[in-house]
């Protein structure tokens, strides 16, 4: 089994003033990454347009992109879950908030809203009479996401909500001339959820409006590997938003937390470790003669933990 840790990975200058306290706070941990033969891959979530943790999982489903599509692409599919037509592109809406900010607007995925099945489903209802005539069409796929045809060429190549999370919204708005009719479509609806009651409950709760649409995916199930080879893993999110928002208090103590939930219990038999930061994920493979290869010139775990170059 793998365990998979989103946010354990930091920045090179942080991760060299944290190792002393990673030591401390999870000795297991520590050991493990002394000990484990280390794989590197470098991401540039630019051009992939997905996150290194969205990276790391459409690779260990097997899932490749077509020509003209970038690794994104497949998170369509993925996220859809039980697709029956394999061999059509699965295009996906998140429902997501959009805030004005310096940068022009900021959004806020579906996993910092906290949406209810009934506030999705209220809001698909409301949304039908747009869609008609307008080139698409949108069917429930959970609270989260509605799944969307496209009735026309238009093949958007997009980026996750959760990229878009991470930086202005305004790079990743599609502004070529095809994109117009979704475009027009989003406004609309934006318009229409301004004062939907679904919203104006949400806000008396203090929550944000569900306020916008993001699309993207737009593979083919078929574009990934059978599932039977996909390896066994359990993810571990407690590291990530503490590394998103640079608070290494807090994600000191979330490390904490899993030495001793996740860490310890395993100290015996140590699993394999994904590793992931912002712009590489490191996979760490138990070996019995790493504690001699790090020895050599070149191979200490810090070299890839805190690269200075």
């Amino acid at each position: 089994m793998q365990i998979v840790l989103p946010g354990a990975l930091p920045d090179p200058s942080e991760a060299r003033e944290l190792a002393p306290h990673v030591l401390k706070a999870a000795p297991t941990l520590s050991r493990w990454l002394r000990l484990g033969r280390a794989s590197i891959t470098t991401t540039d979530p630019v051009a992939a347009g997905c996150t290194p943790y969205e990276h790391w999982l459409l690779s260990a489903h097997g899932f490749k992109p077509a020509q003209g599509q970038n690794l994104s692409s497949g998170l369509g599919p993925l996220w859809a879950g039980n697709v029956t037509k394999r061999d059509q592109p699965v295009w996906l809406a998140e429902l997501v908030h959009v805030a004005p900010s310096r940068d022009g607007a900021r959004l806020f995925g579906a996993s910092d809203l906290s949406i209810e099945l009934a506030e999705s489903v209220a809001l698909f209802d409301s949304a039908q009479d747009f869609f008609k005539g307008s080139g698409f069409s949108a069917s429930p796929s959970s609270a989260r996401h509605w799944l969307i045809t496209i009735h026309g060429n238009f093949a958007p190549v997009c980026a996750s909500p959760s990229l878009v999370s991470l930086g202005s919204m305004n790079d990743s708005w599609p502004k070529e001339p095809e994109a117009r009719p979704w475009r027009r479509l989003v406004n609309e609806l934006q318009m229409l959820w301004f004062d939907h009651p679904v919203n104006r409950a949400r806000q008396a709760r203090g929550l944000a409006p569900i306020n916008s649409l993001w699309l993207f995916g737009g593979a083919k199930a078929d574009q990934f590997a059978d599932t039977r080879s996909t390896p066994v893993f359990k993810i571990c999110e407690t590291l990530h938003v503490p590394f998103n928002t640079h608070d290494w208090s807090a994600w000191l103590q979330a490390l904490g937390e899993l030495e001793s939930t996740v860490f310890q219990p395993l100290a015996h038999t140590p699993p394999e470790l994904v590793l992931i930061g912002r712009d590489r994920f490191v996979q760490l493979r138990p070996g019995t003669l790493a504690r001699f290869v790090n020895r050599l010139p070149g191979k200490h775990w810090s070299n890839w933990w805190s690269p200075r170059n």
